[in-house]
This record gives C-alpha cells, structure tokens and sequence, in this order.
C-alpha cells in the first residue's frame, strides 16, 4: 500500500512537471490596448483628421455665439432709451439667437461625436488585427490585452508594436 501512494505521488510529480516544461514552452505576451490606441501615431492622424472635417462647422457655431454675445451687451446698453416694442423684438431676437447657438452647438457635438466613435471604432478593429498579425510573425501562443494585473517587461509587447504602427505610419 505504501508502494501505491509513492509511485500515485511520483505520478502527480511527473505530470505536474510534464505540464510545467509544456507551459514553459508557450509563448505568452501582454498587450495594453488602451495605451496603444492613445499613443498610436494613426489616432493622432484620425483626430487631426476630425479636427480639420469639423473645422467650418465649430467656427460657425463660434460665430454664432459671438453674434448673441453683440447682441446680448447691444441689449444691456441701449435697453434704457428702447421704446416698449423695441424691446419685445429685441428680447425675441436674443431668445431666437440663444435656441440657434443651442441647436447648432447640440448638432455639432452629436455629430462630431458619432464621427470620433465611427472612426475610433474604425481604429480599434486596425489595432487588433496588427496585434494578430504581430503574434503570429512572432510566434506567440497567446497575447492578453485586459484584466492583466502584472506582466514582467519581457512579456509586454506594446512597444514593439507601436514601432510597427509607427513605421507603417511612416510609410
């Protein structure tokens, strides 16, 4: 009896270090998506991109606004000498300025947000699929991006793969 629990011990043992030397084997990275997608010289290119498509469109609202600002400080001046109409239309026209600076400036950030998101989104599929096609020029068995809470510098491959994203680019 003691023979069978020695050589069931010496069975786990073996397995146990069978599995070791097959993990050791693995090769394992760790990617920080979010850190690559920040830093990554294509999301500056899409926001300088966004910038420049939503350009005419951020200075009408400015104007707008600087057109209600006139308004608003022409009313505070001359409100004392207006007559009792004049004053009606120019309160409806500050009201009527105020609901378009709102309305504009509400469409612009709606739209330039569901652009960013499109274009975000856009970027986040090209990351992964460098991240794929990098783990598997490399030979890696498995990359994790998510949840990771430690990962010694050697198994951290962002870098090397903002250098690819920077070299293409470049190109």
């Amino acid at each position: 009896m003691y023979k069978k629990m020695i050589s069931a011990t010496a069975r786990v043992v073996a397995l146990a270090l069978s599995a070791t030397a097959q993990a050791q084997e693995l090769k394992i990275g760790v990617v920080n998506v979010q850190g690559l997608l920040q830093a990554a010289p294509q999301t500056k290119a899409t926001l300088e991109a966004l910038q420049e498509e939503f350009a005419p469109r951020e200075r009408t609202v400015r104007a707008k606004e600087e057109e209600l600002k006139a308004l608003q400080e022409k009313a505070q001046r001359d409100a004392a000498v207006m007559g009792e109409t004049e004053l009606r239309n120019m309160q409806r026209d500050l009201r009527d300025v105020q609901r378009e600076v709102e309305r504009l400036g509400q469409e612009y950030n709606e739209d330039i947000n569901l652009r960013r998101n499109e274009e975000l989104g856009k970027l986040q599929r090209m990351l992964l699929q460098e991240i794929e096609a990098f783990a598997t020029e490399n030979g890696f068995d498995l990359i994790v991006g998510e949840g990771v809470i430690f990962a010694s510098g050697r198994m951290n491959v962002t870098g090397q793969i903002l250098e690819q994203l920077q070299a293409k680019q470049g190109n």
